[in-house]
């Protein structure tokens, strides 16, 4: 057992570490703010100018715009995780249908903007190809999940066209084009999706 002499001292927080970590987290979110404002990349003074601080507050904490873009799709896989907690995973056919939906339809509304600008800059980085792929297989995962009643039956060939059909059918863009081209509400992509999923997934087996 240390002695009082030898027993290590409590670790003081840095005041400055814990500010500078607030700050970029405000540079995230106005980033963030900004993307869900326009389709155009913001420049760093506009980012700057949301955020409340200088250009150089940002290039202090960030190498660069897409360093800040990687802290970004880190903050976002983060929050959409949190939001994509499971629900009605042993409900009826239509709850988990809704329950699917319902939460993909939340991050396609929330992360469509920074999404976009992830593809367009995901040569330049193998972190950000990376982050895309454990997005997607995410994405993947869940809907073999939620609808595994429908999925597992089928010989693997079958379930993994249905699946490819189903990410695709709900990927971001997707969303997007019913909610920018076609000028549908929230509700009605929703239940949009709802309609093509049934049709899309075999019937349900009867519990026995």
């Amino acid at each position: 057992m240390a002695s009082p002499r030898t027993a290590p001292k409590p670790r003081r927080l840095d005041g400055r570490a814990l500010r500078s970590e607030r700050t970029k987290q405000l540079i995230i979110e106005a980033y963030l703010e900004l993307l869900r404002e326009s389709s155009q990349i913001p420049t760093a003074a506009r980012i700057a100018k949301r955020a409340g601080y200088s250009v150089r507050s940002i290039f202090e904490r960030f190498d660069d715009l897409l360093g800040l873009s990687l802290a970004a799709a880190d903050y976002a896989f983060a929050e959409g995780l949190a939001q994509a907690a499971i629900r009605d995973l042993d409900g009826t056919r239509e709850q988990r249908l809704r329950a699917q939906v319902e939460t993909r339809a939340g991050i396609c509304e929330r992360w469509l903007s920074l999404w976009r600008v992830l593809l367009h800059h995901q040569h330049e980085s193998n972190f950000l190809k990376t982050r895309i792929g454990l997005m997607r297989d995410a994405v993947w995962a869940r809907l073999a999940l939620m609808y595994r009643a429908e999925l597992d039956p089928l010989p693997e060939s079958d379930r993994r066209k249905i699946l490819i059909a189903l990410e695709q059918l709900t990927d971001f863009e997707s969303w997007g084009r019913m909610r920018e081209r076609h000028g549908l509400s929230v509700e009605e992509a929703i239940d949009a999706w709802i309609a093509a999923i049934d049709r899309l997934l075999p019937a349900t087996p009867v519990a026995r």
